[in-house]
């Protein structure tokens, strides 16, 4: 393969993950819209897509593959290659958890903790993977390193919505098994949603460990 071809082809990988992560993106978004508005047709959607991501997914995988058994990369390109190939693999797991948000609102019976704001937690999650995925197209350093220290705030809020679910149950007075039931079943929803946004939080801040590493072959956010 030629160098100028071979240049091309990883502007290429660039620009296919940077499109993955604007699609993972939107269905985090239309997961979170599908729990806020409980849009059935909605969840669905988003449940019926995870194809169409896994697809993209090993696509983008066999991309990797192809560039590193076509020529041996420089360490540079090396590091550019098992970084991407790391962040997609990020990407669809986060695509994984906007499924689980599609099938905890086919489950929900109805809101019963409006002190816990999902839906500003989930703009934070969305907020880091954009921000993750800028700092890769542009190999910004010092932004990887901001959001890796944001994640302690996104951990913070988790911890916050936990403990007023906690609180709330144990505070609660319910009048038959079927109330309890039924509060059961939506606090277990409530806290695999607030532990599934908190891990989209992680997996933001493994793109932006991995992009550091690309940059500048630094290993400390990975660890």
């Amino acid at each position: 393969m030629a160098r100028k071809s071979y240049q091309e082809k990883l502007t290429e990988l660039r620009e296919d993950i940077l499109y993955m992560s604007e699609v993972v993106m939107e269905r985090l978004r239309m997961g979170l819209d599908a729990l806020e508005q409980k849009d059935d047709e909605l969840a669905l959607e988003v449940i019926e897509g995870d194809g169409e991501i896994n697809r993209m997914y090993l696509d983008l995988e066999q991309e990797c593959i192809d560039l590193l058994a076509l020529q041996q990369p420089v360490a540079s390109d090396l590091r550019f290659i098992a970084a991407s190939f790391k962040i997609i693999t990020d990407l669809e797991r986060i695509a994984d958890l906007a499924v689980n948000l599609g099938e905890y609102t086919l489950d929900a019976q109805e809101d019963l903790f409006p002190d816990v704001d999902v839906q500003e937690m989930g703009e934070l999650t969305l907020d880091m993977i954009e921000d993750a995925m800028v700092a890769y197209d542009t190999e910004d350093v010092e932004a990887c390193r901001e959001l890796a220290e944001r994640d302690d705030d996104l951990d913070h809020f988790a911890e916050r919505a936990s403990e007023i679910v906690v609180r709330d149950l144990i505070e609660r007075e319910l009048d038959s098994p079927e109330e309890v039931e039924v509060l059961l079943q939506d606090v277990s929803r409530l806290l695999l949603t607030i532990r599934d946004l908190e891990r989209v939080g992680d997996h933001a801040v493994n793109i932006a460990a991995r992009t550091l590493y690309m940059v500048e072959n630094d290993d400390e956010l990975i660890y």
